[in-house]
């Protein structure tokens, strides 16, 4: 399965905002998408809450999974902006 990793972007890192958007950008796409942190189990990047629990920081390495390479780019897009500007 394709993945990536990138770096958060948002300045408070994954918190409730960033979390909500990416959750909506995956539902929307109806597209299984995992996020992870190194060392860490993978969560379900559709639910805020589980992406919140990763605990990512700015900065912090998350590895995008996705079996559709057009969703997997558009969330790892928005895992690396800040979402906080």
């Amino acid at each position: 399965m394709p993945s990536t990793t990138v770096a958060v972007g948002s300045s408070i890192g994954l918190h409730a905002r960033p979390a909500a958007t990416i959750a909506e950008a995956v539902s929307a796409a109806g597209i299984p998408v995992t996020l992870a942190v190194a060392g860490g189990e993978p969560v379900d990047a559709g639910s805020a809450l589980l992406i919140m629990t990763l605990g990512a920081t700015v900065g912090t390495e998350v590895t995008v999974t996705s079996e559709d390479q057009g969703t997997l780019d558009k969330v790892a897009g928005l895992v690396a902006s800040d979402l906080d500007a």
